[in-house]
């Protein structure tokens, strides 16, 4: 199949042009990226630092390619990568903010996700969060770049932990900015929500009777 792969910013200028056809005998924007690592020193060299889009939609490594497909590598914009952490130490929300913050910005939103004293009626003492590491900051950094690509002008950035909280301690810190309040909101609603569904964290709690890991029971 013959692709048209557009480059823009840093991958203009070290490629020295902005557009080329490639031939790809099938597969995904994963063997693209290798048959384009192979061709140019340049994009291996910025490995994991840039987005893909397809037909102008942005799309994870395992997207399928048909004939004719134009594919863009896009770098960090202006307001920088995406930033979603997974952490052992506390989180910070002006962190979050920080990410997202920028002149284009009407309205930023933020959520606090913090370890209550109560699950199901029954007494919590304290909560134990594990996770896959890379694989937990891969997909909060694909669902931050899929809701941006979904709401207009949104930016997104996440703090999780994971280890052993206390009550009251923070467990997720969210910001969205947005040029105005609604898409903020949305964006923000849209990635708790759907980190709490995707994201390979587990949580374990303890209580008077005993622990269980959420979604399983003890």
């Amino acid at each position: 199949m013959q692709l048209r792969v557009l480059y823009f910013a840093v991958f203009r200028e070290r490629l020295g042009r902005d557009h080329e056809s490639i031939e790809l005998a099938g597969g995904d924007v994963a063997a693209l990226i290798e048959a384009l690592e192979a061709r140019h020193e340049a994009i291996r060299a910025l490995r994991g630092r840039y987005r893909v889009a397809v037909n102008q939609a942005m799309v994870g490594t395992d997207e399928p390619l048909a004939d004719g497909d134009e594919v863009a590598l896009i770098p960090p914009v202006a307001g920088g990568a995406t930033y979603a952490r997974l952490l052992s130490e506390p989180l910070s929300l002006d962190r979050v903010v920080a990410a997202v913050r920028g002149p284009d910005c009407g309205g930023i939103v933020t959520f606090t996700g913090m370890v209550r004293d109560r699950s199901h009626g029954e007494r919590i003492v304290r909560l134990e969060y594990e996770a896959y590491p890379a694989m937990a900051e891969a997909v909060m950094a694909r669902l931050c770049a899929s809701i941006e690509a979904a709401t207009p002008g949104a930016r997104l950035a996440v703090e999780h932990r994971v280890g052993t909280l206390a009550i009251g301690e923070i467990a997720v810190v969210i910001a969205a900015a947005a040029p105005h309040r609604a898409e903020a909101f949305t964006a923000c609603r849209a990635l708790i929500d759907q980190l709490k569904q995707e994201v390979p964290i587990w949580k374990k709690e303890f209580g008077e009777s005993g622990a269980e890991w959420v979604g399983l029971g003890p």
